[in-house]
């Protein structure tokens, strides 16, 4: 049965898989941020609007297995707070946008939508994560990276 429901799942995300991706800030060389005090120390800001923000701009935080995904996704807002220091809280929403990638074992991959909000306001905020590719981690537009002195312990 478990293999019957694998193979239906191949074929299901295979047949709505582009054959080539959309992606367009994938970056072999990057290097990951350190990670400190369980945040990664973010050092640069984006000067793409798109960077996070946009499904073809997905903060790339990739190659990390499936299961640590939310790990390192709360590395990243670890390291973030919002515009003017507020505490920023997140929880996934849904995956979209199936790309072909080698770094996956079905062969195709998935961009994590995770919805954003600051503490003190009911504005929410969408932003997109590949773990498959990699790709420079950034600090996206509307937020502010925290100094290593204010990262949680």
């Amino acid at each position: 049965m478990k293999i019957l429901l694998s193979l239906c799942s191949l074929a299901l995300l295979s047949s709505c898989v582009s054959t080539e991706s959309t992606l367009k800030n994938i970056d072999k060389t990057a290097i990951r941020p350190a990670i400190k005090n369980k945040a990664y120390a973010i050092t640069e800001y984006a000067t793409d609007t798109k960077y996070g923000y946009d499904k073809d701009y997905p903060i790339n935080i990739g190659f990390i297995h499936e299961k640590q995904e939310d790990i390192n996704v709360a590395y990243f807002f670890n390291g973030l707070s919002g515009p003017k220091g507020e505490k920023i809280t997140y929880k996934k929403i849904d995956t979209c946008c199936p790309f072909p990638s080698k770094n996956s074992l079905m062969g195709a991959g998935t961009i994590g939508i995770y919805e954003v909000s600051f503490e003190g306001s009911s504005k929410t905020i969408i932003l997109y994560f590949n773990i498959y590719e990699k790709g420079k981690i950034l600090c996206p537009k509307g937020f502010t990276i925290k100094q290593i002195q204010e990262i949680d312990k």
